[in-house]
């Protein structure tokens, strides 16, 4: 016999049982070597799911994981829909937390779409003059975690940014002087503006959406000031009608403020308009928002002219009057044509609500007086929104496929804010570039190869340089459909 060939072996059955205790013991360790990290580690949601811009889908629903527990992504809402964690281990989602549930609190940041922003629940605490949000944990975290947002709903506008921090050690945190019961929303005033069509697409309506939900007891944050003083002055009334408090200039703030939560950023989900299933907080619309108008505002119409009720009344006309480019070059024979199809018609120039806050509610109760707002696209066109219920927009499209742009401006929100649209696209012949470049200018000949020249062109060529006479006998329908729509009512 070879050495060792008769001794007794391990039996494999033996061997085995042996792998499978050790693998079981391995398997074990394994899982609470997990369950302790999913526990400790800071649950940091960035939500990438797609968002409404022009095109109103089906509402997306994101995933958003608190700071305690492991957590399980279970529930898809909406096609297409993904929630991303920034936390290095797998996280379990079947148990969410409402807003200061969890004790360390957490930071859901969104940076999809147009916007970026952050809500901030906890220990929060921000700087004016670092232009700083910071999460301090009840307890320490694994890691630091830090963002930088800018303040403005456009995330390309040049303003200085935010940045967020979710600290590690609460001993790493500034003391507060000054601590708040109450949220605060922190945003920024500069990139556009100074446009009153942007001054309520880009800031107004969103802060609506972001501060609604806490019945004016907010705090505003707001940076940039130093570059647009006016802008806070103009539209005191509308922040004092979302907020009970004083507002803080981030610019020259440098007291360590203590909040319960902080939304960073506005959100802009829709041109000049809300998508009801985004909202934070429960749904709101446009017709939400410009019932917050009538009422903050002071104006007295609620409902638009009905000619069904009363067949004699004559429905009121504004044809907004631009003093330098872009004009009407026959309002008056336009104020007869509108005359003569059964309206009482007034030509005025509205100029964006001045640099006073009387300026604004003046001049939103002057459209308020009105039924049917009529005008060349432009910024004017926003006081739309102060019209009665039920009222007519009529937005005069400059030659040069400018449709899609100005129905993307003009047309949902209108709709949204419970409003009749019409629009009339002038027609080359109808256009001063017909008269100023000639019939063959690539310009009157050709606006798709100006279009594919670029934005610049775009708006030097039929926005700057462009007037218009409008044909009254091609314009009539347009304005028996207004009043059809009044009679009908």
């Amino acid at each position: 016999m070879r050495g060792g060939e008769g001794k007794p072996g391990r039996s494999p059955k033996r061997q085995l049982n042996a792998g499978y205790v050790v693998g079981g013991l391995l398997m074990l360790l394994t899982y609470l070597v997990a369950q302790h990290f999913a526990v400790s580690s800071p649950n940091v949601v960035i939500t990438e799911a797609p968002r409404i811009v022009d095109d109103v889908k089906a509402p997306v629903e994101a995933a958003v994981v608190s700071t305690e527990a492991p957590q399980i992504v279970d529930d898809i809402k909406a096609p297409g829909e993904t929630a991303v964690v920034s936390a290095e281990v797998p996280q379990i989602v079947d148990n969410i937390k409402p807003p200061g549930e969890t004790e360390n609190g957490k930071v859901v940041c969104n940076m999809e779409g147009r916007s970026d922003t952050c809500e901030v629940d906890g220990d929060v605490r921000t700087n004016g003059t670092a232009l700083s949000v910071t999460l301090v944990p009840a307890a320490s975290w694994p890691e630091r975690h830090e963002w930088t947002i800018n303040p403005y709903s456009r995330r390309f506008a040049s303003l200085r940014k935010v940045t967020v921090t979710q600290l590690q050690d609460r001993a790493a945190a500034p003391p507060c002087t000054v601590t708040h019961d109450m949220p605060a929303v922190l945003f920024g005033i500069g990139g556009y503006a100074a446009n009153y069509w942007h001054a309520y697409a880009d800031i107004l309506v969103p802060l609506f959406v972001a501060s609604r939900r806490y019945h004016g007891e907010v705090t505003f944050l707001v940076s940039n000031i130093q570059f647009r003083p006016r802008w806070l002055v103009q539209y005191r009334a509308f922040l004092q009608g979302l907020s009970k408090y004083d507002l803080v200039d981030m610019d020259g703030d440098a007291q360590v403020r203590c909040f319960p939560r902080v939304t960073v950023g506005l959100r802009l989900d829709k041109e000049l308009s809300i998508v009801p299933e985004l909202v934070p907080g429960g749904r709101l619309s446009m017709a939400d928002f410009t019932g917050f108008l009538r009422e903050t505002y002071a104006l007295p119409r609620g409902a638009a002219a009905s000619l069904a009720r009363e067949p004699e009344k004559k429905p009121r006309l504004l044809l907004i009057h631009r003093g330098h480019y872009r004009r009407i070059l026959n309002e008056p024979e336009v104020a007869r044509a509108a005359e003569e199809a059964g309206f009482e018609a007034v030509v005025t120039e509205l100029r964006g609500g001045g640099d006073t806050p009387e300026g604004e509610v003046e001049q939103a109760r002057v459209v308020n007086s009105f039924d049917v707002v009529l005008g060349l696209h432009g910024a004017g066109l926003t006081n739309a929104m102060f019209l009665p219920p039920g009222g007519v927009l009529i937005q005069v499209v400059p030659y040069g496929n400018m449709e899609d742009i100005a129905r993307a401006e003009f047309s949902e929100p209108a709709t949204d804010m419970g409003l009749r649209y019409l629009d009339y696209s002038v027609s080359a012949e109808e256009s001063s570039l017909m008269e100023t470049l000639g019939p063959e200018h690539p310009a009157v000949k050709d606006p798709a190869s100006v279009h594919r020249s670029g934005w610049d062109k775009v708006f030097e060529l039929y926005l700057a340089k462009q007037n218009v006479r409008i044909n009254t006998t091609r314009f009539a329908p347009t304005l028996a459909l207004a009043l059809d729509h009044l009679r009908r009512q």
